[in-house]
């Protein structure tokens, strides 16, 4: 209690620090904010002189020749000459020339075009047409949608329920053409008509010619159908109680 009754007769202006003790604080806050001012103008500086570096470099110039071969031929280091290969399944599509189709894939694509084409369902035919004619140039697409609406082949199938099957015997490729291929099948359409099933069946040859297309995600082999053609070779047709079917036979 006494050292608190003196502490309060003390003058007020004798309770402050000194006045070299603020000093110094300040002092050593100059001191701190003058290193810091240092070290962030160097930073600067740094960055501004790299920056200049960067902006003086020459451009990186890469030369690409028709393999798909890719050359460094301008850049910081002109005599580094880097090399490497293209890949052709790179992400983009101008990566790299596409690679010409095969025959196998020709071969493919025919046989796909045929059973979209030849076999269906009533409940099918719009579904196997429409893939069908996706497969085709856009000139022969519109000139067979033409004869299918012109004819009512849909209609027809849908209204007497035909059911169809085809099955390819063999694809031969055309010598001297690029792209023209043989196809030998057999047909069966089945009908019922006043409770009674009707089956023909059909021996045709089938001549399909493809051109060359760029590859894409709906067209990954690049061909599309640009003519196609059916000839009977030969035909027969039961209505008997009892319907046999030669192609389940040979299934079997």
């Amino acid at each position: 209690m006494k050292k608190a009754s003196r502490i309060g007769e003390v003058p007020e202006t004798a309770r402050y620090t000194k006045y070299y003790e603020h000093d110094g604080m300040l002092r050593a806050y100059a001191n701190r904010a003058m290193w810091l001012a240092m070290i962030f103008g160097v930073l600067a500086m740094a960055s501004l002189g790299f920056a200049i570096y960067v902006r003086l470099q020459p451009p990186i110039v890469i030369r690409v020749d028709k393999d798909g071969n890719a050359s460094v031929v301008g850049g910081p280091h002109p005599l580094g000459v880097a090399t490497f290969t293209l890949s052709a399944n790179a992400s983009s599509a101008d990566a790299a020339p596409s690679v010409a189709p095969t025959d196998l894939e020709g071969r493919a694509v025919v046989r796909q075009f045929l059973i979209r084409y030849l076999a269906y369902t009533p409940d099918s035919v719009d579904r196997n047409l429409a893939e069908a004619l996706n497969m085709m140039t856009s000139n022969l697409r519109a000139y067979s949608m033409s004869k299918l609406r012109d004819e009512d082949t849909v209609g027809k199938i849908k209204n007497d329920h035909l059911i169809a099957d085809f099955e390819i015997r063999s694809i031969e490729h055309l010598k001297g053409t690029p792209w023209t291929y043989t196809a030998f099948g057999v047909k069966e359409v089945h009908r019922v008509k006043n409770a009674t099933e009707a089956t023909d069946q059909i021996v045709g040859r089938y001549n399909v010619r493809l051109v060359e297309t760029a590859r894409s995600e709906t067209n990954p082999s690049g061909l599309l159908v640009a003519e196609y053609g059916e000839q009977q070779m030969v035909g027969e047709r039961e209505a008997g109680l009892l319907q046999k079917s030669d192609l389940d036979g040979d299934r079997r």
